[in-house]
C-alpha cells in the first residue's frame, strides 16, 4: 500500500531513478531480432522484485515449471499431463532426456505435423480437389472457444505479414464459432460451397455448438454442391478430433481426421492440429513452421533462462503482485498493432479460464482472490474507447506491446512522420502519461481556469509494463503467444492452484442440457414450462409465446 500513499514511491519519483529503471529491464534474443521488456513503471523497486523471486523459490516455481516440462500430471483433477510445449519441439529435439516418455511423445506429434503438412500441400497445390473438380479454396474452421479464438487471433496477425499475405493469396479462411444462424449466414453466404472445405474442431465430437453447426455446414454444401453424397462430405469435411469413430459416421474419411492428445488443454491448443491444420491450408505449413519455432523459441527461454532475466516469470510475478498484493482486479493488454487485434481475446481465455479458481490444488479455499479480469484492444483505438478509465477512473495495470518494424510501412510526402512512427509515438507516450499524470501545479503554471483544474488533474501512478519487438511475423506470433501462455502458468504456480482444469466452464452446459430439452418438448407437444426457478419460467414462457 506504500506505493500507493507514499509520494517517495509515486511513479513519477520511481521513474527518475535511471539506475532503477535500467535495472528493471529484460531481453530476450533469438534468430536475428530481440524483446525488450520495460517494466519500471510498475509500482515495484529493486527490492520488491528481490522479495518476488524470494517467493518463487519458497512456493517451488522452478521445481513446478519442471514438472510440467517432464510430463508430471500436474493437472491432477483430471489426471493429466501439460505439454503444450511439445507440440513446438522441433525434429530431433532430445526431449527424452528430460522426460522418459518424451521421445514417443514427440514422434506423435511429428507424425501428425507429417500428415498436416502433406494434406495442406496436396490442398494447396490443387492435387485434392472437392467433389465437382474444383479446387479447394475457402476453408471454414468450425469450433468454439480455444478451437477458435486461438487460431482467429493467429490468423489475424498473419494477414498483413508480406510472406504469409502472399502464401494466402487466392484463399479465404473464416471461423464460425457462434451457433447463432446469424453467424452462419454472414460466415458462408459470400463462398461458393464446391471451393469449399469445412475443417470440424471438437476432441469429443460432440460439443453441442460445433456439432449443430457442423451439421448445418453438412447440409449446406450438401444443398449446393451437385454430387453423390458420400463424396461431397468426405471431399469437404475434415476433422480435428480424437473421435475417430463419430467422425467416420458424421461421413468424414479417416485419412483426413487430424489427432491430438488430452495432454493438450483447448485453450493451449492453437500449435495442434486445431490451429494447423487450418492455418496451414491458408498461410502453408512452412509459415506455420516459423510461428511453432517462435514458441519453441519462448519455451526454451522459459525453462532455461535465469528468473531474473526470463520473461514470462516476471511478466507472471508482476501479475501476482499487482492482483494479489496492490489489490487490482484487472489488467489491460494493449498491443500497438492493429494485427493483434484478437490478441488480447484469445489471451482473456487463457487467462481467465486458466486462473480463474476459488481453490488451491489441494482443494482448500484460497484465503485471496486468484486471476484477473483481462481485456484490451489495439492501440490507438483503445484510447478512443476506455482509455479515459485508465487515466482518471480506476487503476489498470497495462502491458503495452509495440514493434519496431510495421508489416505494412506508409510514409507519405509532407507528413511529419510515418503511419507506423505516429502509432509508436502513442507506444511510448501513454506508458508515460499513466504513470507521471499531471498535477494541480502543472495546470496553474500552464494557466488553466481554475473551474476546470480539478478536471484536467490525473493523479498519475498507474502500473504499465512495455514490451518492444523487432517485428510481427509468424515466428513473433508464436513467440508472443508462449509468453503469455507461460505468464499465466507462472501465476498458477505462485497462487498454488491448478490453472489447466475448467470446471467453471461445465455447469452451465449441464443446465443448457434441461433447457434444451424443455425447447424440443415444448415445440413438438405444447409441454409446460417446468421445473425451473419462476425467474426462469417466466423468461421460457415469454420466449415460447412469442410469434404465437
Amino acid at each position: 500500500s506504500s506505493f500507493k500513499s507514499d509520494d517517495k514511491l509515486h511513479l513519477r519519483e520511481l521513474c527518475a531513478d535511471s539506475a532503477r529503471c535500467a535495472g528493471l529491464v529484460a531481453t530476450h534474443r533469438a534468430d536475428g531480432r530481440k524483446i525488450i521488456l520495460d517494466y519500471s513503471r510498475q509500482q515495484v523497486t529493486g527490492e520488491t522484485m528481490e522479495l518476488l523471486f524470494d517467493l518463487a523459490d519458497k512456493v517451488g516455481l522452478i521445481e513446478k515449471r519442471n514438472d510440467m516440462r517432464r510430463g508430471v500430471k500436474i493437472n491432477i483433477t483430471e489426471g493429466r499431463s501439460v505439454l503444450h510445449q511439445a507440440l513446438r519441439m522441433p525434429k530431433g529435439y532430445d526431449y527424452g532426456k528430460i522426460f522418459p516418455d518424451g521421445t514417443a511423445v514427440l514422434k506423435e506429434v511429428h507424425a501428425v505435423r507429417d500428415k498436416i503438412q502433406d494434406f495442406s500441400e496436396r490442398v494447396r497445390s490443387g492435387a485434392f480437389k472437392g467433389a465437382t473438380g474444383k479446387e479447394l479454396k475457402n476453408f471454414v474452421c468450425i469450433g468454439i472457444g480455444g478451437s477458435q479464438l486461438g487460431p482467429e487471433f493467429v490468423n489475424e496477425a498473419l494477414r498483413a505479414d508480406p510472406s504469409a499475405s502472399a502464401a494466402s493469396e487466392g484463399r479465404t479462411l473464416r471461423f464460425l464459432a457462434n451457433v447463432d444462424p446469424v453467424d452462419f449466414s454472414l460466415c458462408t453466404s459470400d463462398l461458393d460451397p464446391e471451393e469449399t472445405l469445412i475443417v470440424v474442431i471438437s476432441k469429443t465430437f460432440t460439443t453441442a455448438e460445433t456439432m449443430l453447426n457442423a451439421r448445418t455446414a453438412r447440409k449446406w454444401m450438401l444443398n449446393g454442391v451437385k454430387a453423390d453424397a458420400k463424396e461431397v462430405v468426405s471431399k469437404h469435411v475434415i476433422a480435428v478430433s480424437t473421435a475417430i469413430d463419430k467422425c467416420k459416421a458424421f461421413g468424414i474419411d479417416e485419412d483426413n481426421i487430424f489427432g491430438f492428445w488430452e495432454w493438450v488443454g483447448g485453450r493451449f491448443s492453437v500449435c495442434s492440429a486445431v490451429g494447423i491444420v487450418p492455418l496451414s491450408l491458408q498461410y502453408s505449413y512452412e509459415v506455420m513452421s516459423d510461428f511453432l519455432d517462435g514458441a519453441h523459441d519462448i519455451d526454451e527461454h522459459f525453462y532455461e533462462a535465469p528468473l531474473r532475466e526470463n520473461i514470462p516469470v516476471i511478466l507472471g510475478l508482476l501479475g501476482v503482485w499487482n492482483s494479489t498484493f496492490m489489490g487490482y482486479e484487472t489488467r489491460a493488454l494493449l498491443p500497438y498493432s492493429q494485427a493483434l487485434k484478437r490478441f488480447p481475446a484469445h489471451i482473456q481465455q487463457v487467462d481467465m479460464e486458466s486462473n480463474g479458481k476459488r481453490v488451491a490444488i489441494d482443494g482448500s479455499i484460497l484465503p485471496f482472490q486468484a486471476g484477473e479480469i483481462n481485456f484490451g484492444e489495439p492501440g490507438t483505438n483503445g484510447q478512443h474507447s476506455f482509455y479515459q478509465l485508465m487515466h482518471q477512473g480506476r487503476v489498470v495495470p497495462a502491458d503495452f506491446i509495440g514493434f519496431m518494424e510495421s508489416q505494412t510501412p506508409v510514409k507519405h510526402d509532407g507528413e511529419v512522420v510515418s503511419n507506423h512512427d505516429e502509432l509508436m509515438s502513442n507506444f511510448f507516450a501513454q506508458p508515460d502519461a499513466l504513470a507521471y499524470g499531471k498535477t494541480l501545479t502543472d495546470l496553474m503554471q500552464e494557466g488553466v481556469k481554475e473551474e476546470i483544474r480539478p478536471h484536467k488533474v490525473f493523479s498519475g501512478n498507474r502500473p504499465s509494463s512495455s514490451m518492444l519487438m523487432t517485428k510481427l511475423d509468424a515466428f513473433a506470433v508464436g513467440q508472443l503467444l508462449a509468453i503469455y501462455e507461460h505468464r499465466t502458468a507462472v501465476q498458477g504456480f505462485i497462487w498454488g492452484i491448478n490453472s489447466f482444469d475448467q470446471w467453471g466452464v461445465e455447469l452451465g452446459k449441464v443446465l443448457a442440457t434441461q433447457v434444451r430439452s424443455q425447447l424440443n418438448a415444448s415445440r413438438t407437444n405444447q409441454a409446460q414450462v417446468q421445473g425451473f426457478n419462476s425467474s426462469t419460467s417466466a423468461l421460457l414462457e415469454a420466449f415460447l409465446a412469442h410469434g404465437k
